[in-house]
């Protein structure tokens, strides 16, 4: 039985505030939205999921906004699901009841996270459920909603970056239904601390080999390059409840064990005008940047986002959350990365393990083969997780 305990607000419950995450969205943009600014200026969590949304078809209401809460469980995706309106009453009649009632917006987005849901054995459970069975249900989401487009004729790839967590573990996701594309672009960042070192500049210090926090992103968000590892396409990602980072290749049949092979450039643009089609089925998603914090049992902080975009959404687990347009000092944890060698010269290495096979260890660049994914709009989508 899993046991470790909720770290949505607190290192130790409160009955009061419960064990389910506080959202806040909002369909006026980031940077013009005083009330993200002053809960930004106060709140502090040791976990906490940022998004930025825009989109160009459908409604622009609240319900479409990221991420979505079911129970203690939280989610966002940055990307899209291809001609959902092809497999839209196959994934209905897929969902009991209750989970198919608890979607209120349009998005394919939610309807993904439905999908996840309803992997789950017990999808209302209090209890964390362990970063093992979110990584089963992640993957068999993504095997659901696969199977059901190549059985409509879908010929577009899907983009499935999710990100995912119980308040306890996080697990995310970088994929493309595509054996020569590149998914939408993703990076991960670990230290001791993330902090400010002058106005609108940030860091990620390494005090030591521990790591006592970790940053998921769509894109870099600092200008220090050599700290952000590029997640390879096609990969899931695991933080556990320990800080233990671990990467799995999504083996199916889009994996391509040469990740070299697949292009970026044109097919960046290709991207964008995937992500600007209208659809007929509802609300189409434009999230260009994610980013995840996870520092560990020490206060996540984050830059309120100031991209202009239609629609933006920030989930955080406490009216104390701690997320300032300063830095705050992340107190340290006893826990590390384990599968991260930070040993100088060996930086860019990150623990691999394939679905049911031994971990190895494969060298990254820091930028990898990918790039920043074009967007009709320009804007970009920022998850945080700690």
């Amino acid at each position: 039985m899993y046991e470790e305990k909720p770290r949505w607000y607190e290192s130790e419950p409160d009955p009061e505030l419960g064990e389910s995450p506080c959202i806040f969205t909002s369909v006026t943009p980031a940077w013009n939205n005083m009330n993200l600014i002053r809960l930004a200026e106060k709140i502090k969590s040791p976990l906490v999921f940022a998004h930025v949304r825009a989109s160009t078809a459908g409604s622009v209401s609240e319900s479409n906004c990221h991420p979505w809460q079911y129970g203690r469980l939280m989610f966002m995706h940055n990307g899209n699901v291809a001609d959902f309106s092809l497999i839209k009453r196959k994934v209905v009649e897929s969902l009991p009841d209750e989970i198919f009632l608890s979607v209120n917006g349009n998005t394919d987005s939610e309807m993904a996270f439905a999908v996840f849901l309803s992997q789950l054995e017990n999808p209302r459970q209090t209890k964390p459920f362990g970063h093992a069975a979110l990584k089963e249900a992640v993957l068999k989401t993504i095997e659901k909603l696969n199977a059901w487009s190549k059985a409509a004729g879908v010929k577009e790839a899907s983009m499935m970056n999710f990100a995912v967590t119980d308040g306890v573990s996080v697990v995310c996701t970088r994929y493309i239904s595509s054996r020569t594309l590149e998914a939408a672009s993703l990076y991960f960042s670990s230290g001791t601390r993330f902090e400010s070192y002058k106005p609108g500049h940030y860091r990620m210090v390494k005090a030591d080999k521990r790591e006592d926090m970790v940053v998921i992103a769509s894109e870099p968000l600092t200008f220090e390059k050599a700290d952000w590892l590029t997640i390879p396409t096609n990969t899931l990602m695991v933080v556990t409840s320990k800080m233990n980072v671990l990467l799995y290749p999504i083996i199916d049949e889009y994996y391509n064990p040469n990740p070299a092979s697949r292009s970026s450039g044109e097919d960046n643009i290709a991207y964008a005008v995937l992500k600007g089609e209208n659809r007929q089925d509802g609300a189409r998603d434009h999230d260009h940047r994610e980013v995840v914090f996870v520092p560990g049992r020490s206060e996540a902080v984050a830059a309120v986002p100031t991209d202009d975009s239609e629609a933006s959404s920030v989930a955080s687990q406490s009216p104390k959350l701690g997320l300032g347009r300063t830095s705050a000092e992340a107190s340290r944890s006893s826990s590390s990365v384990d599968s991260l060698d930070q040993t100088p010269g060996s930086r860019n290495s990150a623990t691999v393990s394939p679905l049911g096979r031994p971990p190895v260890t494969r060298p990254f660049n820091p930028l990898g083969t990918s790039r920043a994914v074009a967007s009709p709009s320009g804007l970009q989508e920022t998850l945080l997780a700690s």
